[in-house]
């Protein structure tokens, strides 16, 4: 597979112009603690979605939330491509600890789940995009053009709760050309420092697959990748 940017080859530059121009907003701090999902809710947001599942290996079950903005600022008229109006409301992830008088706030972040800001692309989360697997918290980003790009695919991200933060121990980027039936894929393991780069074609399963030493030793955290679109995961790799 030939080097790339990621987020280039899922969002093509020529997308920018399209990008509708979003009103500002003002992200609310949560709160420190509350006895259930629904406490941490702040005015103007609803809850989009919440699962369970132990993070901190105490033998109990955390919470982890998306919020959504519901502000009818951010739903805009526009006369280019696809839904007018538009729902540009930005979302928060959120992890709280259970604890025995309720939940306490581990981490917030409205970054990496990216705020929608233009109407040919389709909403970053599906269903099941949030999830919990062996301990570590996954976010996986679709990414589907219906004008501008034949590519799609998907972007997760594997975070596991260690040294006091959520640090980034997985990568993964998968995509399709859906005229050429094209594929290519890029796999980070953050723990091993290894990385594997896959190219194929949907066709048939012959694969290239090259593995690389990963030589970049930044520990990147949830609160420190940003944009999870714009995050190169090979930044002083290169």
């Amino acid at each position: 597979m030939r080097p790339y940017a990621v987020a280039a080859l899922l969002i093509p530059l020529s997308f920018a112009a399209h990008s509708l121009e979003l009103p500002p907003v003002r992200y609310p701090v949560l709160p420190a603690q509350a006895t259930s999902a629904t406490g941490f809710v702040p005015e103007g947001w609803s809850l989009e979605s919440s699962i369970e599942g132990d993070l901190d290996q105490d033998g109990r079950a955390d919470l982890v939330l998306v919020l959504r903005q519901q502000d009818p600022r951010n739903v805009i008229e526009h006369d280019g491509f696809d839904p007018s109006p538009y729902d540009s409301n930005p979302r928060i992830l959120a992890v709280a600890w259970s604890r025995p008088s309720g939940y306490v706030l581990a981490v917030q972040d409205h970054q990496l789940i990216p705020r929608p800001d233009n109407p040919v692309m389709s909403d970053p989360l599906e269903e099941g995009s949030i999830g919990i697997q062996r301990g570590t918290l996954r976010v996986a980003l679709f990414s589907f053009a219906s004008a501008g790009s034949w590519s799609m695919g998907t972007t997760a991200f594997t975070f596991r709760w260690q040294d006091g933060a959520f640090a980034l121990i997985g990568y993964d980027q998968d995509s399709v050309m859906r005229n050429s039936g094209q594929t290519e894929s890029l796999s980070v393991n953050f723990s091993t420092r290894r990385l594997k780069r896959t190219e194929g074609n949907i066709e048939d399963d012959k694969d290239s697959v090259r593995w690389q030493p990963l030589r970049s030793s930044h520990r990147w955290t949830l609160q420190t990748v940003g944009d999870g679109w714009a995050f190169d995961p090979l930044a002083g790799n290169h």
